[in-house]
């Protein structure tokens, strides 16, 4: 089994394209996955985490209803932002500057074979470097996702997940937020979760801004120690 894992900096990159890049390493992983199964080969099959930061963009999960985007054409152009139907689980979410989206393209059968467990693991690893910042964040029970006071009036969400997943590889992820405008939030529904808010990292701890680069190695650590693997940066 192949335990490393090839870190990808993407810096800002345009959605679409960092789609179609995922799509491309995702279908490069199952190939492998195919031909060993046709062949009876035991070729090792490579696993990816991208980092990138989008520009303005919402995006709607495969199971998502396109009512909870409230904004039409004319004034999402003016708003700087784009959207698009994808193929991942969830709802609608938001991803813009200040964010840190990864998109791990694992083939789980080097870890564990279970989404389950993969999506929690996903949940952790911000939940423990939320913890690094004196954070107290959990999970909210039949909501994916990383969440502060759950259970209260003020309950508000961090980070969003959605995946998809094919012959146990990966793709789609987390949206963490560390200095987002949330403002954009208040444009659509977010999760299709109507009564809770959204937060950001800056905000929490009451800060103009936190280093991205700070904030990304806490989660890259914890993302090694969580899935015992070994990170490879590019």
């Amino acid at each position: 089994m192949n335990k490393t894992i090839k870190v990808l900096e993407l810096g800002q990159r345009d959605y679409k394209e960092t789609w179609d890049f995922q799509e491309e390493l995702f279908q490069r992983v199952l190939n492998i996955k195919v031909q060993n199964r046709r062949e009876s080969k035991n070729l090792p099959t490579e696993n990816h985490l991208i980092f990138v930061e989008h520009p303005h963009v919402y995006t709607l999960g495969k199971s998502g209803d396109l009512t909870n985007l409230l904004l039409d054409e004319k004034q999402l152009a003016e708003k700087g932002a784009t959207f698009y139907k994808i193929n991942r689980g969830g709802d609608i979410t938001y991803h813009g500057p200040g964010q840190i989206v990864g998109y791990p393209i694992l083939d789980l059968e080097n870890f564990f074979t279970d989404i389950h467990k993969y999506l929690r693991f996903l949940e952790e690893m911000v939940i423990l470097t939320l913890a690094e910042y004196g954070l107290k964040a959990e999970r909210s029970e039949g909501e994916t996702g990383v969440w502060l006071d759950v259970g209260t009036p003020f309950a508000r969400k961090i980070c969003a997940m959605g995946v998809r997943a094919s012959r146990w590889v990966t793709m789609h992820g987390f949206a963490f937020n560390v200095n987002a405008d949330l403002g954009y939030f208040d444009n659509i529904v977010p999760c299709g979760i109507k009564d809770k808010a959204v937060t950001s990292l800056n905000v929490e701890l009451g800060k103009a801004e936190i280093p991205m680069e700070e904030v990304k190695a806490k989660l890259k650590k914890h993302f090694t120690e969580l899935f015992e693997a070994k990170l490879m940066e590019s």
